[in-house]
C-alpha cells in the first residue's frame, strides 16, 4: 500500500505547493550520524516550534481540564446527574474528546450522547460536534477514509435530541478509534493507531473497552496481541453494533504526538517510547530487554536481520551483502516478504537480533521489537533522500533506546544509472526532480530505483558495527 507512504513521505520532504525542501548532499564517508540539518528555513523553523509549543499548550490544558483519572468514577452509577464534555481540536495531528458521566454509544449510527452536560462542559453548536477517530487530520484525503462520529449533547426539555436508553451498561470507560486510513500499511498502523492507541488506554491497565469503526477483521486479527495486551474485553465493531451502551467514560480519538513517537511531555501518564517498547516485549512475550556486547574470544556471533524488499528499493546483490554481513562475524537472518506476514513470529525473530539492516521503507517499523540498546542501519536510496529518510526513522531511533547508523547510496549504487545519462538532473541536480512535485520524486527515488551496493564500502559498515556490538 504505497498510498500512506506517499502522504507520510510528502509531510517529511516538506511538500507545499509542489515544492519540497531538500539538504545539500552530505558525505558518504561516517556511516554512524546524528541528525541531518533540517531543510527548512529559520522562519520556516522558528514557525514549526511555534506550532509544536502550541501543540504542547493545547494537549497540556486539555489534560488538566480532563484531570487525573478517578477510580472511582469507573464503578459509579452510570447514570450520573451531569455529565462533562471536553474536547480540543487545536491539535495538529488528531481532534479529540473525553466524555464522562452518563455517556451512550449507538455505533450503527455512529453517535455518541452526552447527557445533561454540566454547565461548564464544551459546549457545541447545535449540540453537537463530529469527529474522524484517525489522527492524520492535516491529511485531508486520508481522513476520508475514516467514519465520521457524531458527539451529541442532550439534555431535559429537548425532545428531538432525547438519547436512547441504554440497552448494555459498562463500568469501565471506552476508546473509540478507527482502523480506517492507511492502518494496512505496517508503518502507518504503529503511527497512526498502535502507539496513539498505548497513549490513550494504556493507562487503565486493561479495564477499557476499545470500540473500533472503520473495522478490519483482518487488522484485528493481527495486532490482537496489543489489543489484548490493553484491553481485557472483545474488541466492539461500532460500525455493526445495534446495541446502545452506556460508559461511566468515553474517550473518541486517540492521542497521537509525532510520527513513530511519543512525547512525554504531552503524555498523559509521561509514557516514554522506551516504556511502549517494554509494553510490546511484554504483550508479545519476548524474551530479550536489551542487547549485550557478544564476546568475540569465545566464539559468539551476533545476530542481524536483514530485510530484503522485491517491488522497489530492493537490494540487486542481497545474497552478496548477506555474506558480507557473515564474514565479518555476524549471524545473518535474511528476511524477505514472507516472513514478516506472522507479525508475532516475526518479532520473536527480531527480539532474537542485536542489529537490523535495511533499505528505508515500512519494514523498518520492525525496529520496535528490537532489544535496548540494539543497532538499527537504514540504507538510504540515491536522490538527496537523506533528510526525509532521517525524518521518519532516524530520529526516533535515539527514543527507542536504539542506535542509528545510516548508509547513503552513491551514484554507482543506484540502478537508476542504467536509465538515466549521468548529465540528467537524476545525478546532476535532484533537487529539481523533488521540486516537479511529489509524484515524480516518487516516481524516480522511491517507486523506480533499486540498490547495488558496494560491498567493499558495505563490509566497511559491517565491520564498524561489528566492533560496537561485541568485546575481546
Amino acid at each position: 500500500d504505497y498510498r500512506g507512504f506517499i502522504s507520510l513521505m510528502r509531510s517529511s520532504i516538506g511538500v507545499n505547493n509542489n515544492m519540497c525542501h531538500v539538504v545539500e548532499p552530505s558525505s558518504n564517508s561516517d556511516p554512524v550520524v546524528g541528525a541531518p540539518p533540517p531543510t527548512a528555513s529559520s522562519n520556516e523553523m522558528a514557525a514549526g516550534v511555534a506550532d509544536a509549543n502550541g501543540d504542547l499548550k493545547n494537549q497540556t490544558e486539555l489534560l488538566a481540564m480532563n484531570g487525573e483519572r478517578d477510580d472511582s468514577g469507573v464503578n459509579s452509577d452510570v447514570a450520573a446527574p451531569r455529565s462533562k464534555l471536553s474536547c480540543n481540536f487545536s491539535f495538529y495531528r488528531m481532534n479529540i474528546c473525553a466524555m464522562e458521566g452518563d455517556v451512550r454509544t449507538h455505533g450503527k449510527v455512529g453517535t455518541v450522547y452526552v447527557v445533561s452536560p454540566s454547565d461548564d462542559s464544551y459546549r457545541p453548536e447545535n449540540g453537537t460536534v463530529t469527529i474522524r477517530p484517525y489522527p492524520r487530520k492535516w491529511e485531508k484525503l486520508t481522513m476520508q477514509l475514516a467514519r465520521e462520529v457524531t458527539i451529541r449533547s442532550s439534555g431535559p426539555g429537548a425532545a428531538d435530541m432525547a438519547p436512547p436508553r441504554c440497552t448494555v451498561t459498562h463500568d469501565v470507560p471506552a476508546v473509540v478509534f478507527s482502523t480506517g486510513g492507511y492502518s494496512s500499511n505496517f508503518f502507518h498502523a504503529v503511527t497512526d493507531i498502535v502507539i496513539p492507541l498505548y497513549n490513550t488506554a494504556r493507562e487503565y491497565d486493561g479495564r477499557v473497552q476499545l470500540v473500533v469503526t472503520d473495522y478490519s477483521r483482518k487488522w484485528i486479527a493481527k495486532y490482537r496481541h496489543v489489543l489484548g495486551a490493553l484491553s481485557a474485553y472483545p474488541v466492539i465493531d461500532f460500525d455493526a453494533d445495534d446495541d446502545v451502551r452506556c460508559f461511566p467514560k468515553v474517550h473518541v480519538g486517540i492521542e497521537s504526538h509525532k510520527e513513530l513517537g511519543i512525547n512525554p511531555v504531552l503524555s498523559h501518564k509521561g509514557y516514554t517510547l522506551m516504556d511502549f517498547r517494554d509494553f510490546l516485549r511484554s504483550a508479545y512475550s519476548l524474551k530479550r530487554a536489551w542487547s549485550t556486547p557478544v564476546n568475540r574470544t569465545s566464539g559468539g556471533r551476533p545476530r542481524l536481520v536483514m530485510l530484503l524488499r522485491r517491488h522497489s528499493r530492493a537490494l540487486t546483490n542481497e545474497a552478496e551483502a548477506v555474506a558480507a554481513a557473515a564474514e565479518v562475524g555476524f549471524e545473518v537472518v535474511a528476511a524477505g516478504p514472507e516472513a514478516v506476514r506472522d507479525m508475532a513470529h516475526f518479532a520473536e525473530v527480531v527480539n532474537s537480533c542485536d542489529v537490523m539492516v535495511g533499505v528505508h521503507g515500512a519494514g523498518l517499523t520492525n525496529m520496535v521489537f528490537l532489544p535496548h540498546n540494539g543497532t538499527a542501519m537504514q540504507i538510504i536510496p540515491w536522490g538527496e533522500m537523506k533528510w526525509p529518510c532521517w525524518s521518519i526513522f532516524g530520529e526516533t531511533v535515539p527514543d527507542m533506546g536504539l542506535r542509528y547508523v545510516e548508509y547513503e547510496a552513491t551514484a554507482e549504487e543506484t540502478t537508476l544509472k542504467d536509465v538515466y545519462p549521468r548529465d540528467h538532473p537524476v545525478f546532476t541536480n535532484p533537487v529539481s526532480i523533488h521540486k516537479q512535485g511529489f509524484d515524480q520524486l516518487w516516481k524516480i527515488f522511491l517507486d523506480g530505483q533499486n540498490v547495488t551496493l558496494d560491498i567493499n564500502r558495505f563490509r566497511g559498515v559491517m565491520q564498524q558495527i561489528y566492533q560496537d556490538v561485541t568485546v575481546t
